[in-house]
């Protein structure tokens, strides 16, 4: 059970371990904080979540390729 965590949680998204380990928050915390406010207010975070992982699915694809660039 612990290698399926650890392979969902960096291997996902990790929208809410990115935010919790900024903020210096347990990522449990913040992946609750998401469910309530989502339920609170009709899904609208479930869209922001969405873009927060586009955004480090991104970042993470643009630094993979300069690594790639500065080894080769």
């Amino acid at each position: 059970m612990n290698k399926l965590k650890y392979f969902v949680e960096t291997r996902a998204f990790g929208v809410c371990a990115t935010i919790g380990e900024r903020l210096g928050l347990a990522t449990r915390s913040v992946r609750l904080s998401f469910i309530y406010v989502s339920f609170l207010t009709a899904g609208s975070p479930i869209l922001v979540y969405l873009v927060l992982a586009f955004w480090l699915n991104m970042r993470r694809a643009l630094r993979r390729e300069r690594l790639s660039i500065w080894e080769g």
